[in-house]
């Protein structure tokens, strides 16, 4: 007997292509955005416009962020092997953890978490939500994924737009709620003020619009990819990996 893989995804014959049950040269291509159709196949269904205008502001909001350790990354595999765009892509994308990118799918994966707790028996007011961040926030075993920012100290520019947009097109749920009652309720605890940062944003975002948890870190590094193709066209057009090594390697502190 002959096996068989199943998948709902794509095939194709000698005559035909398909994509999610669809001709994909005759009812996706020029019809369906590049954000629409990843959304679609990670979910195994088209978005809301909600959805679909949210999903699109993540990916914007991850592409790029200058000089980041991804970016660098990139641009010096490409110094080293020019040959080698895939592989200096990948070197980017392969930096995607615990302090870039990965918050994504760290802070979604807290607020799941907390969330599930309190499985029926979520808050109706923002009281009810600060009594359940400020337990969540004292009774996290470590840091709180997506608080702080190394750079936008006094606020990340992507949070307040990132919030709105849910609101206006109404897809406001429990992972933002929990989330913008942290940022309200985590001076008590730590004794400082920490901002809200868009990467963790980003996962209460992801998981409100009905992302699965396994493939939300996938959503940070597909925007991350945009922006280091970016990074490496710059990077062959006008160059600075050179300078990054030279400057580096002529300016080492030796100590054997």
């Amino acid at each position: 007997m002959t096996p068989t893989y199943r998948s709902g995804l794509g095939a194709s014959d000698r005559d035909n292509i398909w994509l999610l049950g669809r001709s994909l040269p005759d009812d996706i291509m020029g019809k369906v955005s590049f954000g629409e159709l990843a959304y679609w196949m990670m979910t195994k269904r088209q978005p809301t416009h909600g959805q679909m205008v949210l999903f699109e502001a993540v990916l914007a909001a991850l592409a790029d962020h200058g000089f980041t350790p991804t970016a660098i990354a990139s641009r010096l595999t490409f110094l080293s092997a020019p040959d080698s765009v895939q592989g200096a892509l990948a070197a980017g994308l392969l930096g995607g953890g615990s302090r870039f990118l990965g918050v994504t799918e760290d802070s979604a994966k807290f607020l799941g978490g907390v969330l599930a707790r309190h499985d029926g028996e979520l808050p109706t007011d923002a009281a009810g939500w600060d009594a359940v961040a400020l337990h969540a926030v004292q009774t996290a075993p470590g840091f709180v994924p997506g608080l702080g920012h190394p750079v936008h100290k006094a606020g990340d520019p992507r949070t307040p737009v990132l919030f709105r947009l849910a609101r206006e097109h109404e897809v406001f749920g429990a992972h933002l709620s929990l989330f913008e009652a942290i940022g309200r309720v985590h001076p008590q605890v730590l004794g400082k003020t920490l901002p809200l940062n868009g990467a963790g944003v980003c996962g209460a975002v992801l998981a409100d619009i009905d992302i699965p948890q396994g493939v939300i870190r996938g959503v940070a590094l597909l925007a991350r990819c945009a922006g280091l193709l970016g990074q490496l066209a710059e990077e062959m057009s006008d160059p600075v990996a050179m300078d990054m090594y030279m400057n580096i390697d002529r300016n080492t502190d030796y100590r054997p």
